[in-house]
């Protein structure tokens, strides 16, 4: 195990995953790399038609700039989070789009070796219907995934 890659998301029990994930890969001897996902933000800015007695955006100023302000925030915030570990060796990796899809393709270009995430407290009835980012990961991983359960008390 060379190489350790931690999901981050804006929970504030992220910081039990990173920690936890920042101290097995310090065991291990390997590379720490935080990534966190935005969600596909883009179609904000796509000029829809109108439909189902909707007006659309075409109606509507949409302020690109949002977009690029999402992405700066997300960088700053995963950039933030790797500081307060407080060790230079710690790199980032903000992406976009589907959270499952975007980690294991990025944890495959970085060649990981471990994704170590958290598992929220969602409801039976909401993992059933929608599933976890923890279960695509399983579903479709290659790689061992450490699980930092974050059920809150």
């Amino acid at each position: 195990m060379k190489k350790v890659l931690i999901g981050i998301d804006y929970n504030p029990n992220s910081e039990k995953v990173v920690r936890r994930g920042y101290e097995l890969a310090k065991k291990l001897g390997a590379e720490v790399c935080l990534i966190h996902v935005l969600a596909d933000v883009s179609y904000y800015g796509a000029n829809y038609p109108s439909f189902m007695g909707y007006e659309g955006y075409n109606e509507m100023a949409v302020d690109l700039n949002v977009i690029s302000e999402l992405r700066e925030v997300a960088k700053d915030y995963v950039k933030t989070a790797a500081e307060h570990l407080n060790d230079p060796t710690v790199t980032t990796h903000m992406a976009e789009g589907p959270t499952s899809s975007a980690i294991l393709d990025y944890a495959d270009k970085w060649n990981a070796d471990m994704i170590v995430l958290g598992t929220h407290s969602h409801s039976v009835l909401e993992k059933v219907l929608m599933g976890t980012t923890a279960s695509h990961i399983l579903e479709k991983t290659k790689i061992p995934v450490y699980l930092i359960p974050v059920k809150e008390n």
